[in-house]
C-alpha cells in the first residue's frame, strides 16, 4: 500500500479532515487523483450545488474549492499528503527518507514517535 493521499480539510462546527484517496504509490498519483476530485467532490453534508470555483495555490499541490449552494457557501482545501511515520512500522519513514535522500530530510521537520510506542 502506498504512502500518499489526497484530503479535504473544512470548518462545520469543528474543523475536519476526510480522507478522499489513500494508499497511492507515487506524488504523481496522488496529484492525478487531485486533481479528479477537484470538479466532482463534496462534503459530507447535503449542499445542492449551484456554482463551484476552484483556486489553485502557489504551490501547485494545494486547491481552495468554493461551492455555492442554494442557502449557503461552503469552502474546502484539497491536497495531497505523504505519510512519513507510522508507530507500528518503522519501514515507513525509512521509505520517505530514501525518497527524498538524507540532505533534504535533515533540513525538514521530522516527526518523532512519542516513547512507549
Amino acid at each position: 500500500m502506498g504512502d500518499w493521499v489526497v484530503t479535504a480539510e473544512y470548518y462545520s462546527d469543528v474543523h475536519r479532515t476526510e480522507f478522499i484517496c489513500r494508499g497511492m504509490e507515487t506524488r504523481e498519483e496522488a496529484l492525478t487523483a487531485l486533481r479528479a476530485a477537484l470538479p466532482t467532490y463534496v462534503p459530507s453534508k447535503n449542499i445542492i450545488e449551484k456554482r463551484r470555483q476552484v483556486y489553485r495555490f502557489a504551490d501547485q499541490e494545494t486547491y481552495l474549492v468554493v461551492i455555492k449552494g442554494k442557502l449557503t457557501q461552503w469552502e474546502c482545501t484539497l491536497r495531497i499528503a505523504q505519510l512519513v511515520s507510522d508507530s507500528t512500522d518503522p519501514a515507513v519513514a525509512r521509505r520517505a527518507q530514501r525518497e527524498h535522500g538524507a540532505a533534504e530530510v535533515a533540513d525538514v521537520p521530522q516527526d518523532r514517535i512519542p516513547p512507549g510506542f
